[in-house]
């Protein structure tokens, strides 16, 4: 071989090198996405809002809009919603609809660049149910996604299953009435075949599933609770409120049964899975239920509602069967826990911050606090956490990173123009947070 020949091949060789380096380093700042499901449901892909390792890798924990930092694009967004950003094979997905509900959309955006890619008009209702708050919106249930099928769902004017290439819909449900008064929130999660939806509204409240292939229902269970809530006329008092929930249910398998835990109003049920049949229930005195169950070494942990809320231990092996209110409570926290922002369990930890801004730390074996400290804002949305550090992010439009330890370290703290109820999501290094009217990748 030539001198020339030699030389050229170190050339190329360097040359090769240095391109693989900017590559690399322009996959960093554009948020390049994987062949993968990232965050393919409301609460991630654990159902527990734990980010995945790989995703962790290169998490930020410091960014600002002004002066910019870390902010990789960010995009204006038409109508509102509080779904969660939800991301696979390069790809975000979320809802939004106006603010009079009566028009209802689905975003596709490309994940490394912000570029809209489907922004679609899935619903139009003439006459929606006015909210009655000021806190949810028309399109708050997050959707769910597989490699080839995106769900989309809002509740009673709308589920689908959506071609992920082209957005076009595979099968709708249209049919599945309930009276939602403040405005859906149960998000569908995915089980096999099954796409489990959750529907606690003033006159209706069930769990049922649907095959996910052909939208069509294969079982439906109606809630056997005792509200407790009727006048002397026989009627729920305030219209049925106190039955709303707005809560996503979890599974997890007890000797080769899969429980489906489902928190509603005044009590929590399991469910079999495969069939629907109702295995057991706990009955409590809250309402406005939103976050899933957590589990740990044969336990489901349940937090009940909203202000006033308990959260407790329930035993689960082959003899939590029935009314089990009683008999497999291990620990009872009936204080100090958070209403609409989820706990989440890191390890045997529970960190939970209240809407005011309290944050503490729970032993979930005992159920006994460990610390109680203080950030400041509104708190509706649910935490995330990765790298053993927590993501709050508040109404104001701060975001606060903690250490998941048993002593409150602040490690910083964040702001934006405008401020959340959407939790955040995470894939490959970048978080993804929902604003008012806006949606944010940030990342170093």
């Amino acid at each position: 071989m030539t001198s020339a020949a030699l030389s050229n091949g170190k050339s190329c060789s360097s040359f090769s090198i240095l391109l693989s380096g900017m590559l690399l380093i322009l996959i960093s700042m554009t948020g390049e996405a994987s062949d993968r499901l990232n965050w393919p449901a409301r609460t991630g892909p654990g159902l527990n809002s734990l980010i995945p390792a790989e995703d962790a890798v290169g998490l930020p924990t410091e960014w600002s809009e002004e002066p910019a930092k870390n902010i990789t694009w960010k995009l204006d967004l038409e109508g509102f919603g509080h779904s969660v950003p939800v991301v696979g094979f390069g790809k975000v997905w979320l809802t939004a609809a106006t603010k009079d509900g009566k028009q209802q959309f689905i975003y596709c955006i490309e994940q490394s660049s912000g570029k809209v890619l489907h922004h679609k008009l899935m619903y139009e209702n003439a006459e929606p149910e006015p909210l009655k708050n000021e806190v949810n919106t028309y399109a708050s249930p997050s959707c769910a996604l597989e490699k080839d099928a995106v769900y989309v769902h809002f509740g009673t004017y709308g589920t689908a299953r959506l071609n992920p290439e082209t957005a076009e819909v595979v099968w709708e449900r249209k049919d599945i009435k309930c009276r939602h008064f403040r405005g859906p929130g149960s998000s569908p999660i995915i089980w096999r075949d099954h796409l489990i939806l959750t529907f606690d509204g003033i006159d209706a409240q069930f769990v049922m599933a649907l095959d996910k292939n052909t939208g069509k229902t294969v079982w439906r269970t109606d809630r056997t609770t005792d509200y407790g809530d009727l006048d002397e006329n026989g009627q729920p008092k305030l219209e049925g409120d106190l039955r709303k929930a707005y809560s996503t249910p979890g599974y997890v398998d007890v000797n080769g049964r899969t429980h489906l835990i489902s928190i509603g109003s005044r009590a929590a049920f399991a469910y079999n899975a495969l069939t629907g049949e109702e295995l057991w229930t706990i009955r409590h005195d809250d309402f406005n239920a939103s976050s899933p169950p957590m589990f740990f070494e044969g336990h489901t942990i349940l937090n009940t509602g909203s202000r006033g809320s308990n959260l407790l231990s329930v035993r689960l092996d082959d003899t939590t069967r029935g009314d089990v209110s009683v008999s497999h409570v291990v620990w009872n926290r009936d204080k100090g826990n958070s209403d609409l922002s989820a706990p989440i369990l890191i390890g045997d930890r529970i960190f939970s911050v209240l809407n005011n801004g309290v944050v503490n730390c729970v032993n979930v074996k005992t159920g006994e606090e460990i610390w109680k400290d203080r950030i400041e804002g509104t708190f509706t949305a649910s935490p995330i956490a990765g790298n053993g550090r927590i993501y709050f992010c508040n109404e104001e439009g701060d975001c606060y990173v903690v250490e998941a330890t048993d002593s409150f370290k602040l490690i910083s703290k964040n702001h934006l123009s405008e401020g959340m109820r959407a939790s955040p999501s995470a894939a490959e290094g970048h978080l993804f947070l929902r604003t008012f009217t806006r949606l944010y990748c940030i990342g170093d």
